[in-house]
């Protein structure tokens, strides 16, 4: 058993949260420039919840097993300690703590991380953020301001049935935002209304000094602003690397006055949702390379800021072929111009050369669920569309699965030799797993309105991106499938080293997938380092922001931006 933290008297104690919590605690909340002012949340916030509870769960407690896994069963870790806290002021103490008795902390939002890096065999105190999920219009910073813990279905709800509005972030349900937006999140509404962090106002982080001492800043965007650095380190430099992330405020840049159901994008009324599938039995070699060359093109053709295209977003799932099909599955803003038409354009398109007809999409998978009732387009509702996706697929919320993760941005079409080698892998007789998936999925359109380094997210010429999405049951596969995708990945991008490097065709990597494998020169044989895969040219500015707010390293796994000269 591992042993208790310093001055526990008990295996489990709730603590009640009330005022500063050890150096840097509530007291040290503030504004630059108003040192010990909290930003203040609307009446009702501030007069309900100045105070939580927090619990500390160690493992002769019933319930600790359930809080030292991934939602990837891959990673379970043994600390001596998990922190559940249900408020910002709580944060301070638990890494006051881990700092002052020198214990290794990482941090737990939604439990998404595709890698090692909150539950690993270093880990000694984990801080759940799980239950600090409030959202709220915060008068202030005049900004919708989210907490850390919150997950995305449950602020796309809040946020539009409170104020008519969202931001433009993923399908599954259950992924926390606070590893989400800091890693440059994205989804449906991507090419209409950008990244999540093109609308990031502040982020509010517990920092960590070189003298140890904890403090928490808030960071806007603002150009007079003495942390704006700090606020642009959180606009896709992936968590982990400065602080912990308490809330997140939101405004999108031009929005004007204070009411909160105009700082912040409408989504549709309704959309278009259409899903087909093509049968593996009946594609060709040279079907299925045309198939992916046909996606790669509508893309490179409509993903201009302005594009009248932009309100259509769509997946082309690449499943193994024992899965039985190839899966497409397309919105469209039924309120766009010519909606239907849209969509009736890009479907054809996506037929051009394909002579296996299009069918219905009737089987699971990669992040979706069977779908044949959208064989024929139908319109729904905006929010009832984004629950469908986001709660309907067993396979994207089953804890009990293990996987293996890569990406790649695509700036242009494939060479044959790409597509060629994904058709290759996908077709290998000796694998037989349905759950093994390559999603195509969209950007460019409105995320090409933002320049590279305006955010920390710098790939802003990529078009399409794609995600290497490998899922299997039993532990004994491990090195199966593992290496399949290393091969598998590695074939694809021979040409530049095994990793898509940023030039004419690729745009690197997506922090939000990490792939511990871009460290290994094992690998990653090209001369391009896994930080300029993730940040581009941007990398020696994180660097800088690492300096200035986590001297010590203190926030730190095995893909945290170093500190410079590491």
């Amino acid at each position: 058993m591992a042993q208790k933290p310093a001055g526990m008297g008990r295996r489990h104690l709730l603590v009640r949260a009330v005022g500063a919590a050890g150096a840097g605690g509530a007291a040290a909340l503030g504004l630059p420039g108003s040192a010990g002012a909290a930003p203040a949340d609307d009446a009702t916030e501030a007069a309900t919840r100045t105070t939580g509870s927090q619990s500390i769960v160690t493992p002769a407690d019933q319930q600790y097993p359930d809080l030292v896994r991934a939602l990837n069963a891959r990673y379970v870790a043994k600390p001596e300690s998990v922190r559940v806290v249900d408020h910002p002021s709580q944060v301070a103490g638990v890494v006051a703590e881990a700092v002052k008795n020198n214990k290794r902390l990482t941090v737990r939002s939604g439990g998404h991380c595709l890698e090692d890096f909150v539950y690993n065999p270093t880990t000694q105190i984990v801080l759940d953020l799980s239950q600090m999920n409030a959202i709220s219009y915060d008068a202030k910073l005049n900004a919708i301001a989210i907490e850390a813990g919150a997950n995305l279905l449950d602020v796309y709800e809040k946020l539009y049935a409170t104020w008519g509005v969202t931001i433009p972030g993923g399908i599954c349900y259950s992924v926390g935002i606070g590893g989400h937006v800091c890693g440059g999140g994205w989804g449906m509404l991507v090419r209409r209304e950008g990244l999540v962090v093109d609308h990031l106002h502040a982020v509010e982080v517990v920092t960590v000094a070189a003298d140890g001492s904890v403090k928490t800043v808030v960071a806007t965007r603002e150009a007079n602003d003495p942390h704006r650095e700090l606020w642009w380190a959180h606009t896709g430099g992936g968590g982990g690397s400065f602080g912990v992330v308490t809330r997140y405020f939101f405004r999108s840049p031009g929005a004007t006055g204070t009411d909160p159901r105009k700082l912040l994008p409408k989504p549709p009324g309704e959309v278009l949702m259409s899903a087909v599938s093509w049968a593996w039995a009946d594609l060709t070699k040279e079907e299925f390379i045309r198939l992916v060359q046909n996606y790669a093109s509508w893309h490179a053709a409509n993903s201009k800021p302005d594009d009248p295209e932009r309100y259509l977003a769509s997946f082309l799932l690449l499943n193994h072929r024992s899965n039985g099909q190839i899966g497409l599955v397309t919105q469209v803003d039924a309120g766009a111009p010519n909606a239907q038409k849209m969509l009736d354009l890009y479907l054809a398109h996506m037929n051009s050369g394909i002579t296996t007809p299009q069918a219905a999409l009737t089987n699971r998978m990669g992040d979706l669920s069977p779908m044949p009732q959208f064989a024929a387009p139908r319109r729904l509702p905006w929010l009832q569309a984004t629950r469908y996706a986001g709660t309907t697929n067993p396979l994207l919320n089953d804890p009990t699965l293990r996987a293996e993760y890569k990406s790649a941005y695509m700036r242009a079409n494939f060479p044959v030799a790409q597509a060629a080698a994904l058709y290759k892998h996908l077709t290998r007789t000796d694998i037989d797993n349905p759950k093994i998936n390559i999603q195509l999925t969209p950007y460019g359109g409105r995320t090409a309105a933002v320049g590279e380094s305006d955010t920390a997210a710098p790939h802003r010429s990529a078009i399409f991106k794609m995600l290497w999405s490998v899922l299997w049951d039993d532990a004994a596969d491990d090195a199966k499938y593992i290496a399949w995708t290393r091969q598998s990945y590695a074939e694809t991008y021979a040409d530049t080293g095994g990793v898509p490097v940023p030039n004419n065709v690729t745009d690197g990597c997506y922090i939000n997938y990490p792939d511990a494998d871009l460290n290994d020169p094992a690998y990653n044989k090209s001369s391009v380092p896994w930080s300029t895969l993730y940040f581009k040219g941007g990398y020696p500015r994180l660097q800088k922001v690492k300096a200035a707010y986590d001297p010590k390293n203190f926030f730190r796994h095995r893909q945290s931006v170093e500190l410079p000269g590491s």
